[in-house]
């Protein structure tokens, strides 16, 4: 008999380091919540694959360029940056809940969507905290693109808020190439957090929107480090 999923059924539960992490399936699609905050799911994908594409557009064929994306989630970002073998250089991924990382190990429910991707030599994936990662690395990147939260204004947890801050964003610059752009995926605009990028040093700042079936579009603001 075929399972009819009425309800959400609860694929994995966990206490993180940082709060309750839940994978669940609902219908044909998995979704990640954490600590009662829906983040995302298998359903879509494009605004995802909009903050890669933009990221690497705006770097106006730089050569193999390096990216940094926070936060695996489901994966399709990672997935969308190691689709095409010649266009990033390294993708490194920061994943603070080793529960997600594990969703996506070996035949992890997951694994489906990033198992090319993890097996690609570029990409490696580093277990840490992103507000600590940027402000701690002596690793530099020609992008970032980050999608650690639902937005600037709706972050999963209140420790992130510092990492839309002018000081966080400096910190996202101290990472940044000269000339590397910064992209961040947010469920709604938010023309406040365009000034602050503004106000942070920041250049080239603009946004791009992913209509959606109901509600504001999700977005994604870039802008670039001055050179």
């Amino acid at each position: 008999m075929t399972a009819v999923y009425d309800t959400p059924v609860v694929l994995d539960r966990r206490e993180g380091p940082y709060g309750e992490v839940v994978l669940r399936r609902h219908g044909e699609l998995l979704q990640i919540i954490a600590n009662g905050c829906f983040l995302m799911d298998t359903s879509d994908g494009r605004s995802e694959r909009l903050l890669v594409d933009a990221a690497y557009d705006a770097l106006d064929g730089r050569p193999t360029p390096d990216v940094l994306i926070g936060g695996l989630g489901v994966g399709f970002s990672l997935a969308h940056a190691a689709a095409d073998p010649d266009r990033w250089g390294r993708i490194t991924v920061v994943e603070r809940e080793p529960a997600v990382i594990d969703w996506h190990r070996g035949d992890g429910p997951l694994s489906e969507l990033s198992a090319h991707a993890l097996a690609d030599p570029r990409t490696e994936i580093v277990e840490a905290d992103l507000v600590t990662y940027v402000n701690e690395t002596s690793d530099t990147f020609d992008a970032l693109c980050l999608d650690i939260d639902n937005g600037p204004g709706w972050t999963v947890t209140e420790d992130n808020d510092s990492l839309y801050s002018p000081s966080g964003l400096s910190a996202c610059a101290r990472v940044l190439r000269p000339g590397g752009v910064l992209a961040v995926w947010s469920a709604e605009p938010s023309p406040e957090f365009e000034g602050t990028m503004w106000n942070a040093g920041f250049r080239q700042v603009r946004t791009e929107e992913v209509p959606v079936a109901r509600g504001v579009p999700d977005a994604v603001h870039l802008a670039v480090r001055p050179g």
